[in-house]
């Protein structure tokens, strides 16, 4: 951001401009204005990822153990698997007890931004020594943040809009759901617990100065989400967005990029008014959002759900989704549920910005109706968000002639009229 203040032309600004085929004087003009965010730690250079206005959308996948199933190697598989299938970026949210090592691996594994939620760290350190999240302290907290910032992360989720009010706004809301953020959770507890201010918000400049030396991104975390239909767009949510635009004015007083993070579960009809406000309040900051879930009743088929909601939220204005996979809710994904995640949520962005009209999103829809016309499988499969399914049902019910499949043979209509034509 401050280069981009300067009228300075960094590699990475070069490369997004070139790889999205846009002004790169625009870029500039938004990444100084905090409208774009490249996640770069200056002690990790990945291939350069730019979030935000005038792009397309970007999809990150999270990843990570947990206290009841820690497999290091099959993490960083994921993380790859993730990538190999078309994630922008990858989320460790690792919670069991070697959630160090795990993160180093996957910073080591993987060539896109990799992003964290520093509280499980703390909140896991204080858990392993005293029994309880609650105990952590102050120091842990900030401890874990620039830990995590000097190994080389590029992006950190800080839940720094959690206050001791808005805690008891959740209270008397009547919410069916209450707090469905894990850091959320940790932090509200802890103030609960302790009758403090949250120090991600009370100490928001430190948080900034360690930001800023590592050009870490942050990534304001919604610890108010709504968890389930019925609770989406209550004053909790809608308190807690208000105090993230205000933290995003601070943030970029000091050069330090943002993005903000939204729902989460949500009805459909209600998407787009809150990517809008969100867009209206944060001043165009970045907006990742998780899904948004459009209903309640489809557990294990939670991508789609997702996959529906993300291409609402994006077309109206989401820069970042954050994927869902079948197992969301239910367990730690499998490498196979992980690619399944990041498949649907590529659907949803694509959608989203074909509905846009991006021109590299437009121009790989006419590719493939291209392909089709002229029974090209093999361009078909190549163009795929995934390449290897399409190719098996192809080969399900194999036929001699490669201008047909099983489903209509010889009564196909584009072959019957270019034949009739002919």
């Amino acid at each position: 951001m401050e280069e981009a203040r300067k009228g300075n032309i960094t590699p990475e600004m070069e490369e997004i401009a070139r790889r999205e085929n846009v002004d790169i004087q625009m870029l500039i003009r938004c990444v100084a204005d905090g409208r774009i965010v490249i996640p770069s730690n200056v002690n990790r250079k990945s291939s350069p990822c730019g979030i935000g206005e005038n792009l397309s959308t970007k999809i990150n996948a999270n990843v990570g153990s947990s206290s009841r199933m820690e497999d290091i190697e099959q993490e960083v598989e994921k993380a790859m698997a993730a990538v190999e299938y078309g994630a922008d970026a990858v989320m460790d949210l690792s919670t069991g007890p070697l959630l160090a090592e795990v993160r180093k691996e996957i910073l080591r594994a993987v060539d896109v931004p990799v992003g964290t939620v520093p509280i499980y760290e703390a909140g896991v350190g204080s858990f392993a020594s005293t029994g309880s999240v609650v105990d952590m302290d102050e120091d842990d907290m900030f401890r874990a943040i620039e830990k995590q910032a000097r190994e080389g992360v590029d992006f950190m989720t800080i839940h720094s809009g959690i206050t001791l009010d808005v805690i008891e706004k959740v209270r008397k809301s009547g919410r069916i759901m209450g707090i469905v953020s894990r850091g959320g959770a940790f932090l509200a507890s802890w103030m609960m617990h302790n009758q403090q201010e949250n120090p991600l918000h009370s100490n928001y400049e430190y948080l900034l100065e360690i930001a800023y030396e590592y050009d870490v991104t942050l990534s304001l975390g919604d610890g108010l989400r709504p968890g389930c239909l019925a609770d989406a767009s209550d004053i909790p949510q809608l308190q807690e967005l208000l105090t993230l635009a205000e933290l995003v004015e601070r943030a970029r007083e000091m050069d330090v990029q943002c993005m903000v993070e939204g729902p989460g579960h949500m009805p459909l009809d209600q998407i787009a008014a809150n990517m809008k406000i969100q867009k209206s309040v944060c001043r165009g900051a970045p907006f990742y959002v998780l899904g948004p879930i459009v209903t309640d009743m489809a557990p294990g088929y939670d991508h789609i759900s997702s996959a529906i909601g993300g291409a609402v939220a994006a077309m109206n204005g989401a820069d970042f989704l954050c994927y869902v996979t079948p197992a969301e809710h239910l367990s730690i994904p499998s490498v196979e549920d992980v690619i399944e995640g990041v498949v649907a949520s590529r659907i949803a962005a694509q959608a989203a910005d074909a509905a846009k009209k991006i021109p590299g999103v437009w121009k790989s829809e006419i590719k493939m109706a291209n392909a089709r016309k002229s029974f090209d499988w093999d361009k078909q499969f190549s163009l795929a968000f995934d390449h290897r399914k399409p190719a098996d049902y192809k080969m399900q019910c194999p036929v001699e002639d490669r201008d047909m499949c099983s489903m209509c043979g010889e009564y196909c209509a584009l072959r019957i009229l270019r034949d009739s034509d002919e």
